[in-house]
């Protein structure tokens, strides 16, 4: 059996409000093991995003271990996060955040900027990247230039190009048609049969069901 690639225990966060600390994450435990496709679904409000943010080493918890590939994230200094997030995690954004002056090519380039560890194969894994995505044809063209599935696949492409042990994806499918949305679950679905792990927050039941683990988030607890 493949070893846990994430292991979260009694993770708790909350945020200052005006009337005092609002409990967002209570307790929570996860486990994902290496190649798995895990989605989490859950209203708004009750946490998805918290703790996507965790898992992406962009937010520390209050309290609780979390273990990245046997690594405590919780010790790491923020320097020694932001190298793990360039080298080990990959993002997906709802609305792409691809910068619109850029090709497709310079923007999955763009994880190399913090890349510490170029190893002089940068070029072979952006072009395997954007080739692995369908964006060949397009490797030139600008993001005002795709539609928005392209768009999507330009931002996988950025994501999965740095060989990420993590890959996050937050309402994938949010901004796309349902014909598009289908599309880019497929690219997911291709992706994890190939090894990629993923971790899915939306608010879908259709969506979700394209995993093969769906979890429940409900007042900042799985239910």
């Amino acid at each position: 059996m493949p070893p846990h690639l994430v292991e979260m225990t009694a993770i708790t966060k909350s945020y200052t409000v005006g009337y005092g600390r609002l409990p967002v994450l209570r307790k929570v435990n996860l486990t994902i093991r290496q190649g798995e496709f895990v989605a989490v679904m859950g209203p708004s409000g009750s946490g998805k995003s918290t703790m996507l943010h965790i898992l992406g080493c962009l937010d520390r918890p209050d309290s609780g271990s979390y273990l990245l590939d046997g690594r405590d994230i919780l010790a790491a200094t923020d320097s020694e996060l932001s190298q793990t997030r360039a080298r080990r995690i990959g993002f997906v954004f709802q609305t792409f955040n691809l910068i619109h002056n850029l090709s497709v090519k310079e923007n999955v380039e763009l994880p190399f900027l913090y890349h510490a560890a170029q190893n002089g194969d940068g070029e072979t894994r952006i072009l395997s990247a954007i080739e692995q995505v369908g964006l060949a044809g397009r490797i030139a063209h600008k993001p005002y230039q795709l539609s928005g599935g392209e768009m999507q696949r330009a931002a996988i492409a950025r994501a999965i190009a740095t060989d990420p042990r993590l890959l996050l994806a937050d309402e994938p499918t949010g901004n796309l048609d349902s014909s598009t949305g289908r599309e880019i679950l497929d690219l997911f679905e291709t992706l994890n049969d190939a090894g990629a792990t993923i971790v899915m927050v939306t608010h879908n039941q259709d969506v979700a069901g394209r995993a093969g683990r769906v979890m429940t988030l409900n007042d900042g607890r799985f239910a």
